[in-house]
């Protein structure tokens, strides 16, 4: 019988919300979040360090679940530390091109995650994109999965963030379930 694992919530820029998915979907799944010192302030190492601490603080079976600026910090985490066998995949949602020509414009404290890493993932991964999502184009989503080594999924519309209608998101909840299914968790 498959074992259920812990979800580790990896907000982004601003910490999703009391509205965003994932802090709704969070009391919802053994969880736990990644609470960095300052949301207002992505960089790359300091926030990879503290996703290490809460991995290595949280013990059995981990998925992660990122959103965002979380998506690069896992990639940077993946890098940087030694990745346990129990981290059995990663559910990486609107990842931000932070090297996009209009970054600066639109966000220029996203910049700070760039340049965003192309290594290869050592565990099961989905990159969930929408084609119009102002952060990312679908050519650099496309690009960023295959990199990864991740199956992407086009879903929903903007940067699939509540301003953008996702809250609970059941689209999303369903595409975590049935990502969760195909992993090995025994």
């Amino acid at each position: 019988m498959p074992s259920q694992p812990t979800y580790v919530i990896i907000p982004g820029y601003g910490d999703s919300g009391p509205g965003h998915w994932q802090s709704l979907w969070e009391p919802q799944l053994p969880s736990v979040r990644v609470k960095q010192d300052d949301p207002e302030e992505p960089w790359p190492l300091p926030w990879a360090a503290r996703l290490e601490e809460v991995i290595a603080a949280t013990p059995g079976l981990l998925v992660l679940v990122a959103h965002s600026c979380g998506v690069p910090t896992v990639l940077t985490w993946a890098r940087e530390y030694s990745v346990p066998e129990r981290v059995r995949g990663a559910f990486l949602v609107a990842p931000p091109d932070a090297e996009q020509p209009n970054m600066p414009q639109l966000y220029p404290k996203v910049c700070r995650m760039a340049p965003v890493p192309l290594d290869p993932l050592p565990f099961p991964a989905l990159v969930v994109s929408s084609t119009d999502d102002p952060v990312v184009s679908p050519a650099r989503a496309e690009a960023f999965a295959v990199a990864w080594g991740a199956d992407l999924v086009w879903a929903g519309s903007g940067h699939l963030n509540t301003a953008n209608g996702h809250g609970e998101w059941p689209e999303g909840q369903a595409l975590l379930a049935g990502f969760v299914a195909g992993l090995k968790l025994v």
